[in-house]
């Protein structure tokens, strides 16, 4: 058996974070995912679909999901399809997400790596940069 999912999509909404009882992070979020169609009888063109599907992310992943996503970012998931069916109000109701294993930020760089550098604390790199900097006024 497998089960494996690869969406690409904008994000619907940002991710929301919740903690179970034992302190493990569960985020939720949700992708709007292009289905292209073709021509339908009587249609004069083909046309693309929208689907907007569930994804659920867990621990260490659930907290960079929160941290570096947001509402109509595009993004890459990797995971498994998950099925649940529940009772609500007498009426057998069913619910689908993905399970995310991998995700990766797609877009434009420059977006990304500026939250990501502004969020990052000072290295080892970045210490080494201003030593070269200071050199520099140095004469040699």
């Amino acid at each position: 058996m497998y089960n494996k999912a690869f969406l690409i999509g904008n994000l619907t909404r940002d991710p929301e974070v919740r903690y179970t009882t034992s302190g493990i992070a569960v985020a939720r979020f949700g992708i709007a995912v292009n289905r292209y169609t073709s021509k339908a009888a009587g249609s004069s063109d083909a046309g693309n679909d929208v689907d907007f599907i569930n994804i659920v992310a867990w621990r260490k992943l659930a907290e960079i999901c929160k941290n570096y996503l947001k509402k109509g970012q595009p993004v890459a998931i990797e995971g498994s399809l998950q099925i649940r069916k529940y009772e609500k109000d007498g009426q057998q109701k069913v619910y689908s997400e993905v399970v995310a294993e991998n995700m990766q930020m797609l877009g434009r760089k420059q977006d990304a790596g500026q939250k990501i550098v502004q969020d990052m604390p000072e290295t080892a790199a970045s210490s080494e940069a201003k030593i070269k900097s200071d050199d520099e006024e140095v004469p040699f």
